[in-house]
């Protein structure tokens, strides 16, 4: 197979119009031939440098599917979502699923399973699971440390899945939201090389200035694109692009292309930016990802042109499997594995019994995963604490999904909800039912939908009900990409007819749960202080 174009070699900074012969998944051939504007633009293929593709609602088959008429050829995957649910079964089904599309899947080893112990997952990855899964060669890196407190103050555990992966000499991925100065240093010195969570640039080049890789995070919910590119001028050496999360509906329209066409908008170095895109993240995990130069794995796109970067194919290992945004890749039959556990409850379950109309709040803020803690008055009814609908604070559970237990309740800010309830069984990290509703009997009709499912994201209002059903360890689906977005974008719109001003509404709701990321969250087991790493009491 020969095909032409103006070709974009990013380690030498030139374009130059080529000839390239592709001979059993590889570049045999590239030859220079006379200068053609006409034709289009040869570029390696685009990578998520971390993403967890639970998010997206979709097995990695099918997220393959979407992600290739985008031009992403590879992700770095972390299955910590699966692994949370179903522990080490998890990581097989992610691997093996993967493994029949053609698509570059570079799993890791998830590092912290439960995420914390403030929290009932479904499953424990130990020390045993991360030497089982580091010795394999499917495996490529050690996911994200999110245990930031037990890897500055050296926790035994902590090191000891890190030691492995050294041993191993695979590289460790990070996650330090907020961490500057003294703790910065203390937590690259234990051995993570890279991080997604930083939010401001000041945070960033910190951690640049010590070592570490930054992967700039576009996202469904959390959004840094805009906070952080500037450091591509100086550093495009140490940086990378990433979505971490994308819901399926965002997937459909785009992926790591459109954050490559904001930066050229925004005027940054053309190959800079496509360093950042297709080349960073293959030397920094030592992938076998073709760079587009001689001998390299056929995997490359052509494109419309250098500015919009509209997809005209994708190719990986010489087949094309997207072709002007329509994919290739076959769909096939996808298997189902679950950890669900709990009885339907009662709207009394969510009571909460008034101890004054002060309490602590939880603020959503759009784009953002950390969540202030403020102050504000709920409404009290017979001597129970209710949503304050007029003032926007509205009450959020979390229901355990492995076991029985009585639901966590609290309250939040920004929902925006004037009606109903919304509730997903996507709650980073341990994926508990997570609700917020304007009133118990929606709450609880909105948690029994996802319980009947056995997973899902659900919504309530009157009469009105609207459920997309998530089979696949309560996170995902084995239905076909395409409709699943269709249908995550009609369960979105009923959220925002509900009321809610969110961009991304169960994509922000997924994330009230993760205690790992500063400063008020919600658990199963109770309200969390994500500064003092410690419970606190819903009431003040």
């Amino acid at each position: 197979m020969k095909i032409q174009g103006n070709l974009v070699d990013i380690p030498a900074r030139e374009i130059y119009t080529a000839e390239i012969e592709v001979l059993e998944g590889k570049i045999k051939e590239i030859q220079r031939i006379k200068e053609n504007p006409n034709l289009p633009f040869l570029l390696p293929g685009f990578i998520d440098a971390h993403v967890h593709v639970e998010s997206s609602m979709l097995v990695p088959s099918e997220f393959a599917r979407l992600a290739v008429v985008h031009g992403t050829v590879a992700t770095i995957s972390d299955p910590h979502e699966i692994a949370n649910v179903c522990g080490m079964e998890g990581v097989e089904y992610m691997i093996a699923n993967g493994k029949q599309v053609p698509f570059h899947f570079f799993f890791g080893a998830p590092s912290c399973v439960p995420a914390t112990p403030f929290e009932t997952a479904g499953a424990e990855l130990d020390a045993d699971n991360i030497e089982n899964l580091m010795s394999r060669p499917e495996i490529h890196y050690l996911a994200e440390m999110m245990n930031w407190p037990g890897t500055v103050n050296r926790d035994p555990l902590v090191m000891e899945k890190i030691r492995i992966s050294q041993k191993y000499g695979k590289p460790i991925d990070g996650h330090a939201p907020g961490l500057k100065g003294e703790l910065a240093e203390k937590y690259v010195s234990a051995g993570p090389s890279t991080d997604h969570e930083c939010f401001t640039y000041e945070e960033a080049f910190g951690k640049i200035k010590l070592g570490m890789k930054i992967s700039i995070r576009e996202g469904s919910a959390a959004k840094n694109f805009e906070a952080l590119i500037d450091l591509i001028d100086d550093y495009p050496e140490m940086i990378m692009f990433c979505s971490d999360d994308k819901h399926p509906d965002n997937l459909a329209i785009g992926h790591i292309n459109e954050l490559v066409a904001r930066a050229i908008t925004k005027g940054k170095d053309l190959f800079d930016v496509l360093r950042a895109a297709c080349l960073n993240p293959i030397s920094h995990y030592s992938l076998p990802v073709g760079k587009l130069q001689k001998d390299d794995s056929a995997d490359f796109i052509l494109v419309k042109d250098l500015k919009k970067f509209e997809v005209i194919a994708t190719y990986i290992k010489g087949q094309k499997v997207a072709e002007t945004g329509k994919t290739l890749i076959t769909r096939i039959k996808n298997e189902v594995i679950n950890n669900f556990h709990t009885s339907l409850k009662k709207p009394e379950d969510f009571q909460v019994k008034a101890k004054g109309t002060k309490v602590r709040v939880i603020e959503a803020l759009d784009g953002q995963l950390i969540t202030p803690g403020i102050e504000g008055d709920i409404l009290i009814k017979n001597g129970f604490a209710e949503s304050n609908p007029e003032k926007d604070i509205l009450k959020i559970t979390v229901v355990n999904r492995y076991q029985e237990a009585p639901p966590a309740v609290a309250f939040i800010k920004n929902f925006g909800l004037k009606t109903g309830a919304i509730a997903s069984s996507v709650g980073h990290d341990s994926h508990n039912i997570i609700a917020v509703g304007v009133d118990d009997e929606s709450i609880c009709r909105a948690v029994n939908l996802i319980i009947e499912a056995k997973g899902g994201v659900s919504a309530v209002s009157g009469d009105k009900e609207q459920i997309l059903p998530l089979p696949v360890g309560g996170i995902m689906s084995d239905e076909d990409g395409y409709k699943v977005a269709e249908a995550y974008t009609r369960i979105d719109r009923m959220a925002k007819e509900m009321g809610s001003k969110l961009n991304s509404p169960f994509m922000t709701l997924s994330f009230m749960a993760l205690l790992v990321i500063p400063d008020l969250k919600l658990s199963d087991k109770g309200l969390f202080n994500g500064q003092k790493f410690e419970f606190c009491d819903v009431f003040i």
